[in-house]
């Protein structure tokens, strides 16, 4: 009796601790296309306390056609059947954690903007040393090696949030990242899965 007693007070707990999580927290999951200088991507895990404050870990992959290719570049044939993607391409990642406010913009809470700031530990990589290779129309004409570093970026993430349902939402993100290398700036366009806001 006592065993049953202690299991239901623990699921009661347990079940009035999960409510007023939800009712005051938000963690949810947002994935975005993005667009500008690169082109890429941009994921984060987001935490949203009292609806107020939000803080997140993500990751964002950008590429972009290599800008100190020779003019006279080409992929050859091999390329063209791998539609470019043996191409040399500028990359640029970021392991990022952001701290920011969230401001709604309706009474309903399906309109937010999450105004995040914060740093990233950023990995480039960009094509070098670039040798002219004779040969057939079927191989790239010139080989070349990746060079590889690290730096510090500044990331600067406005973001307008439409959780349209608790669990279910569309996001659209303006992105500043700079670094003393490389600087990425564009807008992002994805979806946000999760605890996304409490009900109305």
């Amino acid at each position: 009796m006592k065993q049953i007693l202690f299991i239901l007070i623990f699921i009661f707990s347990v079940n009035n601790l999960n409510a007023q999580f939800s009712e005051n927290n938000a963690i949810y999951h947002t994935s975005e296309i993005t667009i500008g200088n690169y082109l890429g991507i941009d994921i984060h895990a987001n935490y949203v306390l009292n609806e107020k404050y939000s803080f997140k870990l993500g990751y964002s992959g950008f590429i972009r056609r290599a800008k100190n290719a020779p003019e006279n570049y080409s992929s050859g044939l091999f390329g063209i059947l791998t539609f470019g993607l043996a191409d040399p391409y500028d990359q640029m990642e970021n392991f990022q954690i952001l701290a920011g406010k969230i401001y709604p913009l309706n009474k309903k809470g399906t309109i937010r903007t999450n105004i995040s700031f914060g740093l990233g530990f950023t990995v480039i990589r960009e094509p070098t040393n670039w040798q002219p290779i004779e040969g057939s129309f079927v191989n790239q004409n010139y080989s070349f090696e990746y060079n590889k570093y690290n730096t510090i970026s500044l990331i600067i993430n406005p973001k307008i949030e439409f959780p349209f349902t608790r669990f279910y939402g569309l996001t659209l993100s303006p992105m500043l990242q700079i670094n003393k290398d490389r600087t990425y700036i564009g807008i992002g366009i994805g979806q946000m899965i999760g605890l996304l806001r409490k009900k109305n």
